[in-house]
């Protein structure tokens, strides 16, 4: 199936110059949304994952349904002060500024096999705070999926050395 014909390009937001990749028509289209969940739950089952993880809140949208067809826990990843119980916690830079990631202390145990969902990889900056975050735990990152790379951004370069999956390039 060609998921990018199930894509919404919006052009110049949130601002002028920005072509948006919305994913929303992708997600209220159920059997495009259903064969891009069934693309990651494939890659899950080969890397023999324990457990997803997902930065909010497209990571959940990503991760949830994976980790419901594995039969398999998800442990979410939030801003800073959203997580209820003792978090370990990680600073990353963005493009203006700072922001902390969170998760759960007890959200993985040493040893298991993550893998880290979300919809897309742009600088790769989440992505790497969520990979200390589950190494920091003692998790193995045995893969990354993604609906969308964009390509143009180099976020794999931060990546590199850990498995990844992209339905979409751009």
């Amino acid at each position: 199936m060609d998921l990018k014909k199930y894509v919404t390009i919006v052009p110049d937001w949130p601002k002028p110059g920005i072509n948006f990749k919305d994913i929303t028509t992708l997600m209220d289209n159920g059997e495009a949304y259903k064969y891009a969940t069934d693309q990651i739950v494939d890659y899950a089952r080969e890397k023999e994952i324990d457990l997803i993880v997902g930065p909010e809140a497209r990571g959940f949208i990503i991760g949830c349904p994976v980790a419901y067809s594995l039969g398999i826990g998800f442990a979410p990843v939030r801003k800073e002060g959203k997580l209820p119980r003792e978090t370990i916690k990680v600073s990353y830079g963005l493009e203006y500024g700072k922001d902390v990631l969170t998760i759960h202390k007890d959200a993985i145990k040493p040893g298991q096999r993550v893998l880290i969902t979300d919809d897309l990889l742009a600088t790769g900056g989440t992505i790497e705070a969520t990979i200390k975050l589950v190494e920091g735990l003692g998790g193995i990152v045995a893969g990354i999926a993604f609906l969308i790379e964009l390509t143009y951004l180099d976020g794999r370069k931060k990546l590199e050395g850990y498995d990844i999956l992209t339905l979409m390039r751009y």
